[in-house]
């Protein structure tokens, strides 16, 4: 991506669009006051048509398509991306999520979640923890997410009422791959208090 690092009328300023451009034209302003620029030069930058401001705090490159799935991460960053975000993140469903879900540890207040329109699970402490990895979103930036194990264990959960097709598609691709690891799944399926289920869909698939 070429960004016009001329037009900008400062050095900060220009340093702030670099930034942008190696991070998938998306920028921060606690990245640019952490680089110990006055963040002023956003407002400024804003105003000359050099960024676009697409969340508080937020920033973009005009020619940047904004990243949702960053942006939620950068806003709640104690959430987790999960459930059948997590499945269409590591490519396991043809389904696109109508909402994102991510989930939390038991205490946090979700108010703003919930205003953006994002699905809020929440978890105890040490199984919030359980399975957490880091993944590129769509367009390229690393955001937290559960890995697959962890992910089918959730989605056979009773209380999540997921869309059987979905989780049986899931099933038989994760039995199918290569990468599966069995030993992990059983062991968070028995953390996690779904090991039966996730026993019967193994006995057949495997």
């Amino acid at each position: 991506m070429e960004v016009q690092k001329g037009l900008a009328t400062t050095k900060d300023e220009a340093e702030i669009l670099q930034m942008a451009e190696t991070q998938h034209g998306i920028i921060t302003s606690t990245q640019v006051t952490e680089a110990g620029i006055p963040r002023r030069c956003l407002s400024s930058l804003v105003r000359s048509g050099l960024l676009v401001r697409v969340e508080r705090g937020v920033y973009t490159l005009p020619e940047t398509w904004e990243d949702e799935l960053y942006v939620l991460q950068w806003r709640f960053s104690r959430g987790i991306f999960s459930h059948e975000t997590a499945l269409y993140l590591h490519a396991m469903t043809d389904r696109t999520p109508l909402r994102y879900t991510m989930t939390f540890p038991f205490g946090y207040n979700p108010h703003n979640v919930v205003k953006r329109g994002v699905v809020v699970k929440v978890a105890g402490e040490e199984t919030y923890r359980l399975g957490i990895m880091t993944l590129p979103s769509p367009s390229g930036n690393a955001i937290k997410v559960y890995d697959i194990e962890r992910t089918l264990c959730d989605m056979v959960k009773t209380r999540h009422k997921a869309d059987i097709q979905v989780v049986n598609q899931a099933m038989r691709m994760y039995a199918g791959s290569q990468q599966k690891n069995i030993a992990r799944l059983l062991e968070y399926a028995q953390r996690l208090r779904v090991k039966p289920k996730i026993l019967t869909y193994m006995e057949v698939l495997l």
